[in-house]
């Protein structure tokens, strides 16, 4: 039986004029991994403000194992935070970094001691211990403002943006060793990132931020392949949005209009997508690039349903496929192509001509929100 730790009920807060958060409900379970997501200004950071008692919501509770605590500062909420810039003591070694809060709690100099080598040993600092902030990289850095929140032992643990200041190569080295001591300590986390793919990664569920409110929440599979709006699908994962009108619906098939060229789709798409359309409707087409398949010949293109025609713009060699920038006619903006198949046409050049084909089974339809003449647009 699945026990919320966390519950955000309705919860707003205003800084002036400006609404941050609002009307937010969220409900984190106990040992999971929760991440809050979304490009800055949509009120992930003043969340887990709020959640760590920095900021008092304007309305609304925040709950934590169904105890309100409107009122409870801080220092009394059993959590621990770790800011984007680490906040570590740059005249203390790493040993007085991480023991700072157990000597708080005045515990006796052997339960430190023995407290902190066993957390050196968790993320892996041992011999580390006599060095200062300034003497370490900053993925040591990184794991010390870890420690130092774990070694209290809080009952829930929040990261604002944590990995934003590594370079990537460590970043996913750490997130790597982050997701594993959390299922080891199996404590409740709240994280917040703007970056997709460290949210699909390590959370057991997301919430997809966008301004002050949580457009969709759900586990990670579910908010990249089942996204409720274009937006979320815009901000998960490098996706295509095609702005269509419907010409027909058969029994069978359903025909759009792209702007510059006709699209036949099996009817089947109208019933994944759970979406009522009508003939002249504006819908959103999502496809998502890894779906795209480029050819230059007709040859083999049964299995998929949809084909488009556009002319090459750019490409990008990524080793394990060839990015391709593609423009349709007509139409101002571009495509995106990942094709996995490109060794039959790695000479393909700029400037020409190509046939993208597709599956209507990957295709994600969405309502449009207006009914302008249609444009494409990418990511």
């Amino acid at each position: 039986m699945r026990k919320i730790h966390v519950f955000l009920d309705k919860v707003s807060k205003r800084f002036g004029k400006v609404e941050a958060v609002r009307n937010l409900s969220i409900e984190v379970e106990e040992g999971s991994f929760y991440t809050l997501l979304g490009p800055s200004g949509c009120g992930k950071t003043t969340t887990l403000r709020m959640i760590a008692g920095f900021y008092n919501p304007d309305q609304g509770e925040i709950y934590f194992n169904g105890k309100p605590q409107k009122g409870i500062p801080p220092n009394k909420r059993e959590t621990s935070i770790i800011f984007q810039e680490y906040a570590l003591f740059p005249h203390m070694n790493v040993f007085k970094n991480i023991s700072y809060g157990l000597k708080l709690k005045h515990l006796n100099k052997k339960e430190i001691q023995m407290k902190v080598e066993e957390i050196l040993e968790l993320v892996g600092l041992q011999g580390l211990e006599k060095r200062f902030p300034h003497e370490l990289s900053g993925g040591q850095q990184q794991r010390v403002a870890l420690s130092r929140s774990l070694i209290i032992k809080p009952k829930i643990l929040l990261m604002d943006e944590p990995l934003s200041n590594l370079d990537a190569r460590l970043r996913v080295k750490i997130r790597e060793e982050l997701k594993q001591i959390q299922k080891q300590l199996k404590i409740t986390t709240i994280y917040v990132t703007h970056d997709q793919s460290e949210a699909l990664v390590l959370s057991d569920k997301i919430a997809v931020m966008v301004k002050g409110k949580a457009k969709q929440i759900g586990s990670p599979y579910n908010i990249y392949y089942e996204p409720t709006d274009s937006r979320v699908a815009n901000f998960i994962g490098d996706t295509n949005l095609l702005k269509a009108r419907v010409l027909e619906i058969s029994n069978n098939e359903l025909s759009v209009d792209i702007g510059n060229s006709i699209l036949v789709m099996r009817k089947e798409i109208i019933r994944k997508n759970n979406l009522k359309i009508k003939k002249g409707s504006w819908i959103i087409l999502m496809i998502r690039p890894q779906y795209m398949v480029i050819y230059t010949k007709t040859d083999g293109m049964h299995s998929l349903d949809c084909s488009i025609r556009g002319i090459v713009q750019d490409k990008s060699f990524f080793g394990m496929f060839m990015r391709y920038k593609i423009g349709l006619k007509g139409l101002k903006e571009t495509i995106i192509v990942d094709d996995y198949y490109f060794h039959s046409h790695k000479d393909e050049t700029i400037q020409n001509e190509v046939l993208i084909g597709f599956k209507s089974s990957d295709v994600y339809i969405f309502p449009s929100d207006d009914n302008s003449e249609p444009l494409l647009r990418s990511k």
